[in-house]
């Protein structure tokens, strides 16, 4: 049997996509080990889109909580690895596991573990490198695209909208959305719409004030092999800060993505004309807010055009 390395990051779908350089980073990092990666179960499809992850070992909690237990089998892992924040509990639970090495960054409360410092203003996909490379392990930031989906785009060269997020403090009113869609649809180009679970009443309120069709609706929640392939295909994505800007990265679309509460300096695109991240600086927020964040809602409809528009020029020509 191999020897095992379990890697933790049991959060969401924009977390796992933000890891892939460092799961890289640890593939080839230890080449004779098998990769496990303690994530949720509903992450199953995301988790075999990576290729840096052999096994899903199903974990997760509440919100963004540390399981108290990873159901970790057999012989314990080689190595541990923690990405999913700066400890203690993760770094306990993965201690419960009995690794041999466990690579974590250093906290008062496992003193025992002599990792590097975290920094809290730090780009989320830097850290976890910075993390490995701090235990000689080269990691690389800009590692991030996913190979092509195998299936094709439900909706090829559409520009896809996505309204929703976890938390109101990420989400632009409905009705802004449904003004970007209608000038886009005016000019003579597709769009179609897409939401999580739970979101098929926002969808509602975005495609009855902008015209959408129903056809150009993707409501309940999109298979991630689906979502990828549309967001793969896409002449652009618009959304914001969450899961699906980070899809739209990983394979390559031109996006442009909202932020408020949370800058893009800590979770936003690499730099590049092919993602635009707009941002009107304030003081730090609550991401997971019950109210839109007042530096999302100085975003206007105007700015969010004027980012958009060239993307769709390009993909004309």
């Amino acid at each position: 049997m191999r020897p095992r390395v379990l890697v933790l990051r049991a959060l969401g779908l924009g977390d796992l996509l933000a890891s892939v350089p460092a799961l890289r980073a640890v593939r080839r990092g230890f080449p004779g080990h098998e990769v496990v990666l303690a994530a949720p179960r509903a992450l199953a499809d995301v988790v075999a889109a990576v290729d840096a992850v052999d096994a899903l070992l199903p974990a997760s909690a509440p919100g963004r909580a540390v399981p108290v237990r990873l159901p970790w089998r057999g012989p314990p892992p080689d190595v541990a690895v923690d990405l999913h924040g700066r400890g203690p509990s993760s770094h306990l639970a993965l201690e419960r596991t009995g690794p041999r090495r466990l690579l974590a960054f250093a906290h008062p409360g496992t003193p025992h573990i002599d990792g590097p410092v975290w920094t809290a203003e730090e780009h989320e996909r830097a850290r976890w490198c910075r993390l490995l490379e701090w235990y000689g392990v080269p990691a690389d930031p800009g590692d991030l695209r996913l190979p092509p989906p195998a299936e094709p785009s439900p909706a090829p060269g559409a520009v896809v909208v996505h309204p929703g997020a976890d938390a109101p403090a990420r989400r632009w009113p409905p009705e802004r959305y449904a003004r970007v869609v209608r000038e886009v649809r005016r000019r003579g180009r597709r769009v179609v719409l897409t939401g999580g679970p739970g979101e098929d009443a926002l969808l509602a309120r975005v495609a009855e004030a902008s015209g959408t069709a129903d056809g150009d609706v993707f409501a309940g929640g999109l298979p991630y092999g689906r979502l990828a392939a549309l967001c793969a295909g896409a002449a652009a994505v618009v959304s914001g800060d969450t899961g699906v800007a980070h899809v739209a990265v990983a394979y390559g679309a031109p996006s442009v993505t909202l932020f408020g509460p949370v800058p893009p300096r800590l979770w936003g695109p690499p730099p590049g004309t092919r993602h635009v991240a707009l941002w009107h600086p304030g003081p730090p927020g609550d991401p997971h807010g019950g109210e839109p964040d007042p530096r999302l809602l100085r975003i206007g409809p105007d700015e969010v055009l004027s980012a958009l528009l060239p993307h769709l020029e390009v993909s004309r020509t």
